[in-house]
């Protein structure tokens, strides 16, 4: 028989978050950073594809597979990919500021937020506290102690035909006893309506020795594929008590869903991926518990909204058949779960609900949305989108709706950008050009000093280099311009935004024709996409009433320059409504009625899918809308107008165009 060989251990020093971990000989540095809690940002998932995961080997040996991510200087300097490095000896290494995830930017303040909510709820919780006081058992009256309890609930509430969960039985002795006879239950009543005469059947799902009726919360989420956001509720008065949020401990392992979904095809992949967002949701449950000083036992409820992929990840569904043709979920409605069987560090009690899906690509978190922002009560002509990672838009109305997934890639999450970070501190967010000396001025999230450029940023600057000439209609560089800002690069022409002396990573930070391209692709995806479901309905993009915007990337928009570029339909800047986070706010307040969870169901089936990959009517718009802002003039009238006034003005640029 064979002898096992056993791997040498080594040990690894990340700085400056000075941790240390021993793994084996041959452990890539992604790996290990993961396992030792480093947060480095790798939007390919370690496929070695996206360059974003660079670190300094200070100390030591690894083994490297080059690729044309990393320069013969960055090489020389030690700069290696962790994804492609594997560890030959003890190592130290450094984490530079451009690869790193930072927390503290997700509480930046968010623009223009609007309450747009849904209207004519009732105030009625899915989960009930009771208060009872018993009569103890007699010889005369010795009937069970479950036959007393329901006895006591009918004479009080007038509640009937209730079910019991078997784990309220096994301590109800013992709960009864302890509480002298007196004792609150806790009630979950069902997130399907019941048929016209019929009453909802709740169950007892939890006993407490007492009256703990002023105890009483429940969590909602919105589980994104980017960052993870909570809030506590109190159940009793109908407000948020405390809310937290941090980065979705998925993103190590790939920015996008479908990297996320093939890596769930590795060995372990999906435990690891559903671990992640697990010990994401029990930080941010610890951080809402320290706000709120709020124990554990008295949170009976969790409302979670995500797309179809984070759903079924937090569910352990195995989601490889998202991504193959004909696209199918494992289910659209998901059923009630404990959540602390899914490893959610709250009571057994507590029940995990998760919003319904429509298809593969357009989740929970969109049906939340449309229900907490009220769109399925409106006539009003609505177009709602969700900018994020992945692109979700729905056209509709209270009377119907059509709902359609936009493949835009990573670049409005600064993916696919040679420069571009997640936003993050230091993050170029807003950038002004001066149209005669073609300066630029930026300005960065925190006003820190500028490491990268950020979604909403690239959209500003590109929208500024146009109207300034810096770039034609069809994103190339007008190399005839009086400045040293446009030349050419190691990927084509670029322009310089910060020289390396102003910096943080100590290099120049540049937007490339590459990076162009990128934004060119999502914002045609978007656009299209919004076209596409139009003309299926019969009507045009300038037709809409409201434009709702949801998302944290969404509500950092600027209207103008999103227009100015062809990623929103040229239209009155009123109609434009951000709602921020509207994943979440649809998990809220359908935590505070069930009117609204049966709203959610209803929705989830009235929405008609589209599937573009498959849509020749989406090709086609698609390469139309290649184009600043578009090929077709009349979709931008006034945009088109102002960029023809100004080429006429500058022969040189005419040619350009």
């Amino acid at each position: 028989m064979a002898k096992t060989v056993e791997k040498k251990k080594y040990k690894v020093h990340f700085n400056p978050d000075n941790v240390e971990i021993v793994v084996d000989q041959g452990e890539d540095l992604l790996q290990a950073a993961i396992a030792a809690g480093v947060r480095i940002y790798a939007s390919c998932g370690g496929a070695g594809t996206c360059g974003t995961c660079k670190v300094q080997v200070e100390k030591g040996d690894v083994e490297t597979t080059r690729t044309d991510k990393i320069t013969g200087e960055e090489f020389s300097k030690g700069i290696r990919q962790a994804c492609q490095s594997r560890v030959l000896s003890d190592l130290s290494i450094y984490v530079p500021v451009e690869s790193r995830l930072e927390k503290a930017v997700l509480a930046r303040e968010q623009k223009r937020v609007s309450e747009v909510l849904a209207t004519g709820w009732r105030f009625v919780p899915p989960l009930s506290k009771y208060f009872v006081e018993l009569p103890p058992p007699t010889l005369d009256d010795n009937s069970s102690d479950l036959s007393r309890l329901l006895r006591g609930l009918k004479q009080r509430y007038h509640l009937s035909n209730l079910s019991i969960d078997f784990q309220v039985m096994k301590k109800l002795a013992r709960t009864l006893r302890d509480g002298d006879w007196k004792a609150t239950v806790t009630t979950l009543v069902t997130a399907v309506k019941p048929r016209a005469g019929d009453r909802r059947r709740p169950r007892v799902i939890n006993i407490e020795v007492g009256d703990t009726r002023d105890k009483h919360y429940s969590l909602a989420f919105d589980i994104g594929t980017t960052t993870v956001c909570g809030q506590l509720l109190d159940l009793n008065r109908g407000r948020v008590v405390a809310e937290s949020m941090a980065y979705n401990g998925q993103i190590r392992y790939g920015q996008d869903v479908i990297t996320r979904i093939a890596y769930c095809q590795k060995t372990g992949g999906l435990k690891k991926l559903q671990q992640a967002v697990v010990a994401t949701i029990n930080d941010i449950i610890g951080e809402l518990q320290d706000q709120s000083k709020i124990e554990t036992e008295h949170i009976s409820h969790i409302m979670a909204a995500g797309n179809t992929t984070m759903t079924q990840i937090l569910l352990g569904l195995n989601p490889q058949y998202l991504r193959l043709t004909p696209y199918t979920p494992v289910a659209n409605f998901f059923p009630p779960v404990p959540a602390n069987s899914l490893g959610i560090q709250v009571s057994d009690h507590a029940h995990l609900f998760s919003f319904p899906a429509v298809a593969s690509y357009v989740g929970g978190d969109i049906v939340s949305g449309i229900v907490g922002s009220g769109v399925h009560q409106r006539k009003a002509l609505t177009f709602f989108m969700d900018v994020g990672t992945n692109g979700e838009i729905v056209v509709g109305n209270s009377d119907w709706m059509v709902t359609a997934s936009c493949s835009a890639g990573p670049a409005f999450e600064g993916g696919g950008v040679k420069h571009g970070i997640i936003a993050a501190e230091g993050a170029i967010e807003d950038v002004k050009i001066n149209p005669a000396t073609f300066e630029p001025k930026i300005g960065t999230i925190g006003n820190a000093r500028p490491k990268g450029i950020c979604g909403s940023g690239l959209i500003n600057t590109v929208a500024e280099m146009l109207e300034t000439g810096v770039i034609g209609q069809n994103g190339k560089f007008n190399q005839d311009l009086s400045t040293r800002r446009v030349r050419e690069g190691a990927d084509g022409y670029e322009y310089v935004l910060a020289r390396a002396a102003e910096t943080q990573t100590g290099s120049d930070i540049v937007i490339t024709e590459v990076d162009i391209d990128n934004l060119m692709r999502a914002k045609a995806a978007m656009y299209a996409g919004c076209q596409t479901l139009s003309k299926s309905v019969g009507i045009e993009c300038c037709n809409f009433d409201q434009v709702i915007i949801a998302g944290a990337f969404g509500s950092h928009i600027d209207i103008k320059r999103a227009i100015t570029i062809g990623l929103l339909p040229e239209l009155p800047e009123e109609r434009f409504i951000f709602i921020g986070n509207g994943s979440l706010l649809g998990a809220r307040l359908t935590s505070f009625s069930t009117d609204l969870l049966d709203d959610a169901r209803r929705v989830a089936q009235m929405m008609t899918n589209f599937e573009l990959s498959e849509n020749v009517d989406f090709m086609n718009n698609y390469v139309a809308a290649l184009f600043l802002p578009h090929t077709n003039t009349e979709e931008f009238p006034t945009v088109s107008k102002k960029l023809a006034g100004r080429s006429n003005n500058n022969p040189k640029e005419r040619t350009k165009i």
